[in-house]
């Protein structure tokens, strides 16, 4: 195969994955998603994601929102995300700063099956309990925000 043909190939491939992209997700991931997570160290969990963007630091290209996972008997965990397309970095930290519960994530925004917005996120925390990580798969659940 010849250098252009891999080109055109690599280009169309390109237009095909920004405009699948484009036509079935949204540009803005806010709102409020129920999550059932597996934590390493405590085990499944159910939480309440809240995602706002801050629409006077975004750009066409990347997003910036407000995250605040709340997690019954644990308590809550805000902290901030940035998104490019369909992948979040999310930084969050429990209210409660004595047992270093804060950590980082990565998330990737699909549509689930029934064709609601969903993401999994994969978090690592340092120092919570020597170290730590987890998972979580959140579903869209509404719009509005508390």
């Amino acid at each position: 195969m010849t250098f252009s043909k891999i080109l055109l190939l690599t280009l169309a491939w390109f237009m095909l994955s920004t405009s699948a992209f484009a036509a079935g997700m949204p540009s803005d991931f806010s709102g409020t998603y129920e999550c059932k997570g597996q934590d390493k160290a405590e085990g499944p969990y159910d939480g309440l994601v809240e995602l706002e963007k801050v629409e006077a630091l975004s750009t066409p290209e990347y997003s910036a929102y407000r995250f605040k996972l709340t997690v019954p008997g644990f308590g809550e965990y805000p902290g901030h995300a940035s998104s490019q397309g369909s992948n979040m970095a999310i930084y969050f930290a429990n209210t409660n700063p004595k047992d270093m519960d804060y950590g980082t994530g990565i998330a990737r925004f699909k549509l689930n099956s029934n064709g609601v917005l969903s993401f999994t996120k994969f978090y690592y925390q340092p120092l919570y309990k020597g170290g730590n990580n987890g998972t979580e798969i959140c579903t869209w659940v509404s719009k509005n925000l508390n």
